[in-house]
């Protein structure tokens, strides 16, 4: 599969945690998932367009590779999250040609839903994502965290996730398939 990016600047919000506990579900599935917090990357890379910076580099390879990605991103002011775009943004113009992708969003109000549909799926698509998969917006009342760090999502958000994940899942099990049966018919 490749990278669940979590474009979010807190290492401890519901989006981060979300998207930890769908690696999980990825993973038992059969996926590898690596999580890559857009966070973590150098700001002076990401502020200064800097495509050289190692870091940059590095995480451009790792796009490159991978068959898939989720994307998750808290929702600020009806759009995904500058830090995520400023990601986006250094990624070569086609980072995201054949890949899969699997947006998901969490907000505080349902007037972000369509936030995933109107401001980030035209950028994944002009990155030349080959599939986009049906994305997911969570509120963030429906996603709580224990003392203990036990993600709970409300059983109806729980259930769309899951199904949203599964299609995802089975779309790159699907073009895993087309490229392996290309490859003994060349």
């Amino acid at each position: 599969m490749g990278p669940a990016v979590h474009g979010g600047p807190s290492a401890t919000s519901r989006t981060a945690r979300l998207l930890r506990h769908l690696d999980r579900r990825l993973a038992a599935q059969g996926h590898e998932v690596i999580p890559l917090d857009v966070r973590t990357l150098p700001a002076e890379a990401l502020l200064g367009a800097d495509v050289r910076h190692p870091a940059i580099v590095e995480a451009a390879q790792l796009f490159a590779r991978v068959d898939g990605v989720v994307i998750g991103t808290p929702v600020y002011k009806a759009a995904y999250s500058g830090l995520l775009k400023s990601l986006l943004d250094l990624l070569p113009r086609y980072g995201l040609a054949g890949k899969t992708i699997l947006p998901l969003a969490t907000g505080g109000t349902t007037a972000h839903v369509l936030a995933i549909d109107y401001a980030l799926r035209p950028v994944l698509s002009s990155r030349g994502a080959a599939h986009i998969v049906q994305g997911w917006f969570t509120l963030d009342k429906d996603i709580t965290v224990g003392d203990d760090g036990t993600l709970t999502v409300t059983q109806g958000a729980a259930e769309a996730l899951a199904q949203v994940v599964d299609q995802f899942s089975d779309a790159l099990d699907s073009r895993t398939s087309l490229v392996a049966a290309a490859g003994q018919a060349a």
